[in-house]
């Protein structure tokens, strides 16, 4: 089979929240606004949906469909590429995913190891990533990486080991790991079509040192702005601006987690900086009272100047 090679994602992609009525139900409506305001406001022109941040393994399959079409469509002649995350527990739900995002126009899909039945071998992951992958060949394909969630601890690129034969439609690498080392690792190995995506947010320095193509994170849906000027300070040479933006980030960062940072919070400080209603978390997460985000958001301004 040829070789799938899409066009190459780099630069910020926002790892998307899935909009919520105060019920608890997906809340399309905010798509479109959502997407004006990453444009607009943010200059971040790609999108990671379903993922983690998105809380797609919290949504029903039927959920993930709804959504991905949506931003699909609303994304359409706006956005640079609109990646698709595609991973279940379930095999044949990924596949179903999968098929789905290659109906809908989708520039790629991400699928995440499963962690209930984990896969003990590097070998076993790529097993299962090429039989979600034939689902959708036309497609560009990325490993989503994330051990700390995943509780799969399998190094990447010992999964990136001759997976271009595996799945011609290989694309690249989502590494929401801190092991740089491994991330160096995955880069030399790399040919140069693949994207090598960095989604730890306030370590992306680091990660563009070693040769990141870009980043995919939840922070830049309201920080993007600010990180979109610390990759142009890296790729011009002028490292300390870089680090500047980079510590700036750092302390934004620093004081949430003091405050109680996790998805719910993140949440809602997307909510309090751009004013859009994504609503609550699903459960088991529980709402993140308001003074907190609007405790953090100030702490933002403060930092930033801008927001």
């Amino acid at each position: 089979m040829t070789p799938v090679v899409g066009r190459k994602a780099t630069g910020l992609v926002a790892a998307t929240f899935t909009p919520l009525t105060p019920e608890g139900e997906i809340n399309l409506l905010e798509i479109r606004p959502y997407i004006d305001y990453l444009l607009e406001q943010q200059g971040v022109k790609s999108i990671f949906v379903n993922g983690t941040t998105g809380e797609g393994m919290s949504l029903t399959v039927e959920e993930r469909k709804l959504l991905a079409e949506e931003w699909c469509h609303k994304g359409k002649n706006k956005l640079e590429q609109v990646i698709v995350h595609v991973g279940c527990m379930s095999l044949k739900d990924s596949q179903e995913l999968a098929r789905h995002a290659a109906e809908i126009g989708a520039d790629g899909i991400a699928v995440i190891s499963p962690s209930f039945f984990k896969p003990a071998t590097a070998d076993a992951l790529r097993m299962f990533l090429q039989e979600v992958a034939a689902a959708a060949p036309a497609v560009p394909f990325y490993y989503y990486h994330i051990p700390a969630v995943t509780g799969v601890n399998l190094r990447s690129r010992d999964v990136l080991e001759g997976i271009e034969k595996q799945i011609p439609s290989f694309q690249g690498l989502k590494f929401s790991g801190s092991d740089l080392m491994d991330f160096g690792q995955c880069v030399s190995y790399s040919p140069s079509h693949w994207s090598l995506l960095y989604g730890i947010d306030e370590q992306l320095l680091g990660a563009l040192a070693m040769g990141a193509n870009g980043a995919v994170g939840s922070t830049y849906n309201y920080l993007g702005s600010s990180v979109n000027r610390l990759m142009s300070a890296f790729h011009k040479g002028d490292l300390s601006n870089a680090r500047t933006l980079q510590f700036q980030v750092q302390d934004i960062l620093c004081y949430a987690i003091k405050m109680g940072f996790d998805l719910a919070v993140n949440k809602q400080l997307m909510s309090e900086v751009s004013g859009l209603a994504l609503g609550p978390p699903r459960l088991p997460l529980l709402p993140c009272p308001q003074p907190k985000a609007h405790s953090i958001a100030q702490r933002l301004q403060q930092i930033l100047g801008e927001q």
